[in-house]
């Protein structure tokens, strides 16, 4: 969107267009004026048009217009990414399985020593916490089935995204504007359950890996498969869902909310969030949602540690006998590494996840500056 002025002799002539301002972040364009003359006084034209607004105001049912000049607008405009027009959904989809891969694959390959400590701390019976796991050598092969685990990683988190945005989208369109925390808590529910296809059986191997059951991420899943069945590679399906579910609904929600607010209240429109910004929100979500859920996660351990052996019959068996057993306190065990683990990790996935979200986004066509084409012209009859 470009203003181009015409000088002949000491006549100017102005090209404005007519906008209306509302709340909205892109204005309207009502109707185009052509050739203004401006003033010839002195004054008029020691104030060039660019450095000055002039706003007529009308009324009609309440709405009131107002005529700026155009270059006025289209920095506001041009401040905000603009929505590319024609691209095919597919394109939109790709980039979102891309960045939901590189965002998963980043804060599992950072942080997995931590999920380590956390899963094998779970494991123990005896209790005796993190002192006591280390004195017995639980502090070995800290990345043990890490490449096995980035394997399933890349493509659940992927298949999260791809069904998180859409999902978001098309409940926030059609709620009202007190509804629409839905949209976070919806798509977070539906992504969780299509990814759990994935994500659960990659728990599983990974689980067993890191207490040493095995060495090998393909020896793991085929030894599986072949003595336990498809109950033994979804072992702990239930538990995982009643863990993953509520986690990603509320840990999305949390961190929509909090960004809406922080941009509504601090930022006011006037700039994007800053990648410390993502990280810190990612953070306080991420650790926030970690403790509350601990004791599901205590008990998605132990029943895919146990898989097909039978020694609990479901998760409310699983945590009456754990409470009666080890006391109540089991139910939190490891929270201090799972804390820790999901607030770094929500750190790192927002923040990568908003800037691959941006990099691997459809990029919009090259746009020639104002009057471009017509200096070519030029330029081609000179020659």
């Amino acid at each position: 969107m470009a203003l181009c002025a015409v000088h002949r002799g000491e006549r100017q002539q102005v090209e404005l267009l007519e906008f209306e301002l509302a709340e909205e972040t892109r204005p309207a364009l009502l109707s185009e004026r052509r050739r203004r003359p401006a003033a010839r006084s002195r004054r008029a034209a020691a104030a060039a048009p660019f450095a000055s607004i002039s706003m007529a105001s009308t009324s009609d049912s309440g709405a009131i217009p107002h005529k700026v000049p155009a270059f006025v607008v289209a920095s506001a405009v041009e401040s905000k990414p603009l929505a590319l027009e024609g691209v095919p959904q597919w394109r939109i989809t790709a980039g979102n399985l891309a960045a939901g891969a590189t965002a998963g694959c980043a804060v599992e390959a950072a942080l997995y020593p931590i999920d380590t400590i956390k899963t094998r701390l779970q494991a123990m019976r005896s209790g005796g916490g993190i002192r006591a796991l280390l004195q017995a050598g639980g502090g070995r092969s800290l990345y043990a089935g890490v490449w096995g685990n980035l394997a399933g990683v890349a493509p659940a988190s992927a298949i999260f995204m791809a069904v998180y945005e859409p999902v978001k989208q098309f409940v926030m369109g059609r709620v009202s504007e007190q509804q629409q925390f839905l949209g976070p808590l919806a798509g977070g529910v539906a992504a969780g359950l299509a990814s759990s296809l994935v994500r659960v059986p990659t728990e599983v191997v990974k689980t067993r890996m890191q207490t040493g059951e095995f060495t090998h991420a393909w020896t793991a899943l085929t030894t599986i498969l072949r003595t336990e069945g498809r109950r033994g590679i979804f072992a702990g399906y239930g538990s995982f869902l009643l863990r993953d579910l509520p986690f990603d609904a509320i840990e999305f929600f949390a961190y929509e909310a909090a960004k809406s607010t922080y941009q509504k209240t601090v930022l006011r429109g006037e700039r994007e969030m800053n990648p410390a910004e993502h990280s810190v929100f990612g953070a306080a979500a991420g650790a926030v949602t970690g403790l509350v859920t601990t004791p599901l996660d205590v008990l998605k351990t132990r029943l895919m540690l146990d898989g097909a052996k039978g020694q609990y019959k479901g998760v409310l068996d699983c945590a009456t006998k754990i409470i009666r057993e080890e006391g109540t306190a089991a139910m939190f065990r490891g929270w201090e590494p799972r804390v820790m683990w999901i607030g770094i990790g929500g750190s790192v996935f927002f923040t990568v996840l908003e800037q691959a979200k941006r990099f691997y986004a459809p990029k919009p066509p090259a746009k020639k500056p104002c009057c471009a084409g017509k200096k070519e012209g030029e330029a081609a009859k000179a020659k």
